[in-house]
């Protein structure tokens, strides 16, 4: 468990999940009849008969639902989406933790606008909130950095190291050293692949638990600048409100543009930076998107769950997901009574809301469709089915006899700390200055070893990453807020049972700790700290050694170094667990793929993926489309429905252009599709079946969000439009040149 700054800033694992292909357990209850189908129009045709079973399928995997693609009307050559290199994939990329994608030979990105949140947080104050009123680069020389930690990722070559890997470690009969030697294999691969490329990431990946693994290659971009974001009311259209709802009105979209050195290499954020020129981008669709129409996303999700045994899915149920609300409730009304009465404040705490909102949000609808779904019994009975099969065979119960009950045994092990070691990472360490003394103890610790020997995290080729988070904190750091997450966090320590409290309450509130004694100790931390400078934390990140940092007499470092012991026995708890994983989980889930004859996607893990679907409306009827007149008539002139002026006016002048239906003479906002989609889809490129650009995904509906677990065949996802991306900028924000730059051509001013 590696709880460097980059991870102490929310939830370490906020857990999602994706299904196999092949129907497990019981049969699910019936669904609600559809409404019938409309008349043929330009908005829906005679639909292809579809029913989703799910699955994020890596690029390799494509052939083995080849035939169901071609059925739905695929005319892409399918070499382009089984070669995760190919021109098609090779222009999507990942950034921040979203999806996107090259949409010009000029490095133009194309992302969603909750994808831009930091980056318009990074550049506003409360008298210029581009969160609220967007932002337009006139021109390139204007277009301003995302800060300095933005990063985009592309791939440029991918190394099955599977054999390898698995010898290391099947030949480790330790826990914890078995965790260790993947660790020292994983860093003597990466170096490796490192060493003679300027520019190039690498990275392992492990598939199906650790029964495969891959080392990939990603050219990194450093230089990332905002290009365009519109404003709030269009951007973020129905907040809170509207989220994972349907139907839904969001332009839920946002450019950005990454930059080289002038020679080409990446390179940090400078003036003399030229932009990057992909080798591939995507094309704009120029066809009408009906409903029936074949949808394929593309893109990077972040974590599933689906192949989790049943004991994992009962902690999840029954402890996890309901911490999890109790703690996004309580952080959200402290970060909000702060910027109730300090706009910077509010500012500053936005990203905070937003993630914790959307994964309040996310949770409540997962857990009412676990229970929809009877997703412990499925897998109560999913585990019963595969322990037959594996017992039926004495060769495979040689191979696979056992692991489940190690699994499980694994997971009651982890589970005596669990309170202890959540409570301590994901909110005592949650505060940005604490988080930034415990980075700078970490790195002053893990400085002594050689290169080889540090923690991944804390290499020489992760340090200015680091120094990056460090300083990306003068645009994040709020005193009062932080000081109110930081005494929520341990008051919450203490209406825990004695038994169950971390030892970080005593340490930083006293031996018999009260609310009194919390305040008190919270206010001494905040006035004793100089970190709050950043030369003084780019100074200790830098050069400061432990016998110094343990006679420092500033106040957040002296947490920090009296921390470090308790964050060394989590870290290690963690990784004994990892260890006993990456023996037993790999058995498991290679008797399931066999029992289930292969055609089982891993759970997502960062990776490129597939998803395909149809348009298709929700299963209790409706339409699969919104349009520009529902947003008119949506607005109430306040958040989170006001819409801008400019919008109301073109639409009031029915300014539709090319991008109106051809039977509506509406513009199309949204569209719903029966794909599945994660968190780290968002941003996805949704592509037709000529492979050209038709939307974004940015979310999914309320009861479809147990997919991460169990595949509900009401599962449908949620995409903005093209057509309403370029009617936005034609019509609203007049970005001629980017309008331009998409090979679009705006009309006369």
């Amino acid at each position: 468990m590696r709880l460097h700054l980059a991870t102490l800033l929310v939830l370490a694992a906020a857990c999602s999940a994706e299904r196999p292909t092949v129907p497990l357990g019981p049969p699910l209850p019936p669904l609600p009849p559809e409404a019938p189908a409309e008349p043929a129009s330009a908005t829906t045709r005679a639909l292809v008969v579809h029913e989703s079973t799910g699955g994020l399928f890596m690029p390799e995997q494509v052939p083995s639902v080849l035939d169901d693609l071609k059925r739905l009307g695929l005319k892409v050559d399918p070499a382009k989406l089984s070669d995760p290199l190919s021109p098609l994939l090779a222009s999507i990329v990942n950034i921040g933790g979203c999806s996107a994608s090259f949409v010009s030979a000029g490095g133009l990105i194309v992302t969603n606008h909750h994808c831009a949140v930091l980056a318009l947080q990074f550049n506003s104050t409360p008298e210029a909130n581009l969160l609220r009123d967007g932002f337009l680069a006139p021109s390139e020389k204007e277009e301003r950095s995302a800060g300095p930690t933005a990063r985009v990722y592309v791939t440029r070559a991918l190394h099955d190291v599977s054999d390898a890997a698995r010898a290391v470690l099947t030949a480790e009969k330790d826990d914890l050293l078995r965790e260790r030697a993947l660790e020292k294999f994983e860093k003597t691969r990466i170096a490796a692949c490192e060493k003679p490329k300027e520019g190039i990431r690498c990275e392992l990946k492990s598939f199906y638990g650790g029964l495969r693994f891959f080392l990939i290659e990603k050219l990194e971009l450093r230089d990332v600048r905002l290009v365009y974001a519109p404003p709030s009311g269009i951007g973020n259209y129905g907040g809170e409100v509207d989220n994972w709802r349907w139907p839904r009105h969001t332009g839920d979209f946002a450019l950005f543009r990454a930059y080289t050195g002038p020679d080409g290499v990446p390179a940090d954020h400078a003036a003399a930076n030229v932009p990057y020129r992909p080798p591939h981008h995507l094309e704009l669709t120029k066809k009408e998107l009906v409903e029936g129409d074949l949808a394929i996303v593309a893109g990077y999700p972040g974590r599933t769950s689906a192949l989790s045994v049943a004991k994992e899915v009962e902690e999840t149920v029954g402890w996890t997901y309901p911490r999890r609300l109790k703690m996004f409730e309580a952080y959200l009304a402290a970060v909000e009574a702060v910027g109730a009465t300090d706009p910077d404040a509010k500012l500053k705490g936005t990203p905070w809301t937003r993630r914790f909102n959307n994964f309040r949000t996310k949770h409540q609808g997962e857990l009412e469709g676990f229970a929809k779904g009877n997703l412990l019994a499925r897998k109560r009975a999913d585990e019963q089915s595969l322990e037959a099969f594996i017992a039926a065979d004495p060769e495979r119960q040689k191979r696979a006899g056992g692991a489940l009950e190690a699994i499980d045994q694994a997971v009651a092990k982890r589970n005596e700390k669990r309170e202890q070691d959540t409570a301590l990472s994901a909110e005592i360490l949650m505060p940005r200055l604490v988080s930034a003394a415990t980075l700078i103890v970490r790195m002053a610790e893990e400085r002594q070893k050689p290169d080889a020997d540090r923690d991944p995290d804390y290499q020489e080729r992760r340090v200015p990453d680091l120094r990056d988070e460090l300083d990306a904190l003068d645009a994040r750091y709020h005193p009062k807020l932080d000081a109110a997450v930081l005494t929520l966090a341990l008051t919450r320590v203490l209406s825990t049972p004695a038994a169950e409290r971390t030892p970080a309450l005593a340490i930083i509130a006293g031996p018999k700790p009260t609310e009194a004694s919390i305040q008190a100790a919270v206010s001494k931390l905040y006035s004793g700290t100089t970190l709050a400078d950043a030369k003084v934390r780019r100074a200790l990140f830098d050069q400061a050694t432990p016998a110094e940092l343990k006679k420092s007499k500033d106040s957040m470092i002296r947490l920090a170094v009296s921390l470090r012991p308790l964050i060394k026995e989590a870290e290690e708890r963690q990784d004994r667990f990892t260890g006993k994983l990456l023996l037993e989980e790999p058995r498991y889930e290679a008797a399931l793929l066999e029992q289930k004859g292969g055609r089982v996607p891993p759970d997502a893990n960062g990776t490129l993926r597939l998803s395909y679907g149809v348009v298709r409306r929700p299963a209790n009827g409706g339409s699969a489309f919104t349009w520009l007149s529902e947003v008119v008539q949506k607005n109430q002139n306040k958040e989170p429905f006001a819409a801008p002026k400019a919008l109301l006016d073109a639409a009031a002048a029915k300014r539709f252009g090319p991008y109106a239906d051809s039977v509506t003479h509406d513009v199309p906002v949204d569209f719903l599709t029966d794909l599945q989609i994660t968190n780290g889809n968002s941003g996805s490129a949704t592509l037709d079946a000529e492979g050209r650009l038709i939307g974004l995904a940015f979310d999914g509906t309320y009861d479809s969000v147990a997919s991460d677990w169990i595949f509900l065949p009401t599962t449908r996802s949620i995409h903005v439009d093209v057509r309403y991306l370029l009617w936005v900028l034609t019509n609203v924000s007049k970005a001629d040149a980017v309008l331009a730059e998409l090979g679009v051509k705006a009309p006369g001013r």
